[in-house]
């Protein structure tokens, strides 16, 4: 058996662009045979994967999987929106989001949970050999309720629990199951509409609103009011921020005559019990990933002058 130095380990990474561990890895169940680790690392699908892994994945699915009293969604990446069409990419994000309904919301964990004869991470590399896209699991949480429902709403949906937009809301209460159920939907779309920060005020982390009251501040002075209003203008500033970024002060978008707050209150005489809104999530598909802007036609003018 060879020994398996970290040259060796060097040398495998750069003849396949794969991981460092896997390499080890590779080496380590090969004996140190170089060939054989290649091999080995291709089977598992890591060499071509990890060969793709500089590509910007933006595009992809998300993915929600429920069960009663609890919900899990994720986000999975690809190179392009063509994919999203792919019958195994979407076999794969539903495994995915399965696995993250039974393993809790952590990305880490459900990357390493099992699913058949292999992790989630290695049906990933999987799908990127067979594929031929770079492709990641970028996020995935959990909701779960004691009493009541975890509604759900997908937006752009193009299979069952498969969309571009995906919204859990956790609806306790122990009135009518089917009420709330049809409830938690409405709220669900709600949230997909309106993209609320936080559940409330005391929701929002510190710094977000000291950053708000400071924009308010320096309009206000700007304007040569003095301090005493100043103050008076940025509470009520406050204020409008929270209807635009609170769910529960958000003018519900089934009836803006009230609140969310107002029209969850109303619907207690219909569920029969009170009703509290506990939390909720909502993916939106590629949110915060800077997307490569490609000009095709400059790439193929550059190529014919290389060539």
């Amino acid at each position: 058996m060879a020994e398996i130095t970290a040259a060796l380990v060097k040398d495998l990474r750069e003849q396949t662009g794969a991981g460092m561990m896997d390499c080890k890895s590779a080496l380590t169940e090969t004996k140190g045979d170089v060939e054989a680790a290649i091999d080995w690392l291709r089977k598992k699908g890591l060499s071509k994967a990890a060969k793709k892994a500089d590509r910007v994945a933006a595009e992809g699915l998300i993915g929600i999987s429920t069960a009663p009293g609890k919900g899990a969604v994720v986000e999975v990446n690809a190179e392009t929106d063509f994919v999203a069409r792919n019958d195994h990419f979407q076999g794969l994000v539903k495994l995915i989001a399965d696995a993250a309904l039974s393993n809790g919301g952590d990305a880490e964990a459900v990357k390493a949970a099992k699913v058949g004869d292999k992790t989630v991470q290695e049906a990933i590399a999987s799908a990127i050999a067979t594929i031929g896209e770079n492709m990641s699991l970028r996020r995935a949480a959990s909701l779960s309720v004691g009493k009541g429902v975890v509604g759900t709403y997908m937006h752009n949906s193009i299979s069952e629990g498969l969309g571009k937009i995906g919204v859990l809301v956790a609806v306790e209460s122990n009135g009518d199951a089917k009420e709330l159920a049809a409830l938690g939907r409405l709220v669900a779309m709600h949230i997909a509409a309106t993209g609320p920060l936080a559940l409330d005020s005391s929701s929002l982390p510190a710094d977000v609103i000291e950053r708000e009251k400071a924009v308010l501040a320096d309009k206000a002075k700007a304007s040569g009011k003095p301090d005493n209003v100043i103050e008076k203008i940025v509470e009520s500033g406050l204020k409008s921020y929270f209807r635009e970024v609170c769910l529960l002060d958000q003018p519900y978008v089934h009836d803006d005559k009230k609140s969310v707050a107002q029209a969850m209150k109303e619907a207690e005489g219909k569920v029969g019990a009170p009703i509290k809104i506990t939390g909720f999530l909502r993916y939106k598909l590629g949110e915060g990933i800077e997307k490569q802007d490609n000009d095709f036609a400059a790439e193929v003018a550059a190529a014919a002058g290389k060539s």
